[in-house]
C-alpha cells in the first residue's frame, strides 16, 4: 500500500459527545454540538430532504440500518462504521438477523482521538487498508451520532483510491428519522458520484447489456419478483422495468440514470430523485397495484413517455381484467387498521381495500410527499384515515378506536393487539416481503390476511383461559387481594435515576 499522506485536523472547540452517549444521549445536545462543529449545511438537507412531524419523529430502528443495509446488498462494496461501540454492535447483530453475509468495518474512538482528530485519521487508513481493487469497486464510510456530532469530516476522504470509489455520508438518529429514509441517503450519494461518472466520459455497461427498448428505473426495494411483474406490464407499451434503485452493483447505477423514466415506487426518496431530475428524467409517483393503481400508473406512464394511447390501453386490455377477476376471487373480509415504517404501506393500503376489506386507518412512519398525493387522495376517498410521520401512539389509538378484526404494524402495535385478543400481523415480514404489483400481487395477501382474521378464536380462548391472572405490577395468582402487589410509579421513576447515574458515573470512570 503506498503511503498515505497524513492532513493535521484541528480540535474543534464546540463541546464534544462523550463516547458511547449514541442517540441516547440528548437529542438537542447532540444536534447542537453538530450545529457547532460545522455540520449546519448536511443537517439542514436532511432537515429539507424528511421534515419531521409535529411530534418531532417517528419511534423506529436506529436509521443508520437502512443505509448499511444498501451498502452490505451490493457486490463489491465495503462498508466501514465510525460510532459508538454500542450502537455498532446493534446495527451488526440487525444487519445479520436479516441476512448480510459479509463483515461490517469498525473504527473504535474515544474522547480523545474524537477532540484531537486523530478518529478521522484512524478512519482514512483503514479506507486505504480496505481499497483493494480486485475486490471492490466501492467503500462506504457511515458516521453514526457521535462521530457526526464531533464533526469528523468524511467528505475530505479522498473520493477514490486505486479505482476504488469512496463515498462518506453522515447518518445521525438526530438527523434522519427514518430507517427507510437513510436507504435514501447513501442511494443519492452513489447516484450523484455516478452521475458525475457519465458526465466525464463512458462507463460500464449492465452485465446484461442495454435494454433495446426504453427503460422505467424502479425507486425502492420491493419483493423480488415485483420488477420482473413490472416489465410484463410495460412490455405492450414498448417500454421495459430498468433497474431497482438502491441497486446491487455499482454499474447498474449508470443504468438507472440512463432510464427514460423513473417509477417512485417508494415516494420518500427525495434525495434521489433529485438526482433523478438533475440527469433530466421525469418522474412517476404510485404503482401498478390492484385494479385502479395498475390503470392509473399505466396510463401516467404512458403519457410521460409519450406512448401512443392505443399501446397504453392494450396493456390495459391485457392486465386490467385479469386483476379483477383474481381480486374478486380471492376477497378480503374484515376490519383492518394498517402500520409500518418500510413506505410501502399506502400501497399495501389500497390493495386491501380493493380485495374487500375494511380498511380504516393507514399510518406510515415515512413523510407525505408528492409522489404518494395520489395514493393518499384514493384511500381518504374510499374513507380510510391516512396517517404520514405517525407515531406509535397514533398507531395504537388507530387499534383501540376503530377495534379491527385484524391489526397490521411493527412489533408494538402487533404485541398491543394481541394483548388485546385482536390477530396481528407484523408488516415488515409477513406483509410487505409479498409481491404487490399487477396480477401477482392482487391475490397475496389474501391467504395470510383470512387466516389470521380466522384464529379469532384461539385469541378469546386464551384471554378466557387467563382471565384473572393479572396484568402489569399485578401479574400471576395471588392468594388474596390484600397480597396483590400495588403499583407503585414513583419507585420506578427514582429507580430510573440511581440507574442513570451510575451509568454516568461509570463511564466518567472508563475515561480516565
Amino acid at each position: 500500500m503506498s503511503a498515505v499522506t497524513i492532513i493535521p485536523i484541528v480540535a474543534s472547540r464546540a463541546p464534544t459527545p462523550v463516547e458511547g452517549a449514541g442517540c441516547h444521549g440528548g437529542q438537542a445536545q447532540m444536534l447542537e454540538a453538530a450545529r457547532a462543529a460545522g455540520k449546519s449545511d448536511t443537517l439542514d438537507a436532511y432537515a429539507r430532504d424528511y421534515p419531521k412531524g409535529p411530534h418531532d419523529q417517528p419511534q423506529s430502528m436506529c436509521p443508520a440500518f437502512g443505509s448499511l443495509r444498501v451498502g452490505l446488498r451490493m457486490r463489491r462494496t465495503a462498508t466501514i462504521l465510525s460510532g459508538s461501540a454500542c450502537c455498532v454492535y446493534g446495527l451488526t447483530f440487525t444487519s445479520h438477523f436479516y441476512g448480510a453475509k459479509r463483515s461490517v468495518g469498525y473504527v473504535p474512538f474515544n474522547s480523545e482521538t474524537l477532540v484531537t482528530g486523530k478518529l478521522f485519521e484512524d478512519i482514512r487508513d483503514a479506507v486505504h487498508q480496505v481499497a483493494d481493487p480486485a475486490k471492490l469497486d466501492a467503500i462506504v464510510v457511515i458516521n453514526l451520532c457521535v462521530p457526526t456530532a464531533s464533526g469528523v469530516p468524511l467528505s475530505i476522504l479522498p473520493k477514490q483510491i486505486d479505482g476504488v470509489r469512496v463515498i462518506g455520508i453522515d447518518v445521525p438518529g438526530f438527523g434522519v428519522p427514518t430507517h427507510a429514509e437513510a436507504k435514501d441517503v447513501l442511494a443519492a450519494a452513489m447516484l450523484k458520484y455516478a452521475r458525475g461518472e457519465v458526465q466525464a466520459g463512458p462507463v460500464a455497461a449492465p452485465r446484461a447489456g442495454r435494454s433495446a427498448r426504453p427503460t422505467v428505473t424502479l425507486l425502492g426495494e420491493m419483493f423480488p419478483a415485483d420488477p420482473v411483474v413490472i416489465g410484463s406490464l410495460l412490455e405492450p407499451m414498448g417500454l421495459a422495468a430498468g433497474p431497482v434503485v438502491p441497486t446491487r452493483e455499482w454499474r447498474e447505477l449508470y443504468a438507472a440514470l440512463d432510464g427514460a423514466a423513473v417509477a417512485a415506487i417508494h415516494p420518500f426518496y427525495t434525495a434521489s430523485l433529485r438526482e433523478f431530475e438533475a440527469a433530466g428524467r421525469p418522474i412517476v409517483g404510485s404503482a401498478p397495484v390492484g385494479h385502479d393503481g395498475t390503470e392509473a400508473w399505466l396510463q401516467a406512464i404512458g403519457t410521460t413517455l409519450n406512448v401512443g394511447q392505443a399501446e397504453i390501453d392494450t396493456a390495459k386490455n391485457r392486465f386490467l381484467p385479469v386483476i379483477k377477476a383474481v381480486l374478486a376471487k380471492t376477497p378480503i373480509r374484515g376490519r383492518i387498521t394498517l402500520s409500518g415504517y418500510e413506505g410501502s404501506e399506502l400501497l399495501v393500503g389500497r390493495l386491501l381495500v380493493e380485495s374487500g376489506a375494511d380498511l380504516r386507518y393507514v399510518g406510515s412512519a415515512c413523510p407525505r410527499t408528492a409522489w404518494n398525493d395520489a395514493d393518499r387522495q384514493w384511500l381518504e376517498a374510499h374513507g380510510v384515515q391516512v396517517q404520514f410521520r405517525a407515531s406509535l401512539e397514533q398507531d395504537l389509538a388507530a387499534v383501540d378506536e376503530y377495534q379491527p378484526d385484524l391489526a397490521i404494524g411493527t412489533t408494538p402495535v402487533v404485541q398491543f393487539a394481541k394483548q388485546r385478543a385482536i390477530p396481528a400481523l407484523y408488516f415488515t415480514n409477513l406483509i410487505s416481503a409479498r409481491p404487490l404489483m399487477g396480477p401477482a400481487g392482487a391475490g397475496s395477501l389474501a391467504q395470510v390476511i383470512n387466516a389470521a382474521i380466522g384464529n379469532k378464536h384461539r385469541f378469546d380462548a386464551m384471554k378466557s383461559f387467563f382471565d384473572g391472572a393479572g396484568d402489569g405490577p399485578t401479574a400471576g395468582v395471588w392468594e388474596s387481594a390484600n397480597g396483590t402487589p400495588k403499583d407503585r410509579p414513583d419507585f420506578k421513576a427514582d429507580h430510573r435515576r440511581q440507574m442513570v447515574k451510575l451509568a454516568k458515573k461509570r463511564k466518567a470512570e472508563e475515561m480516565v
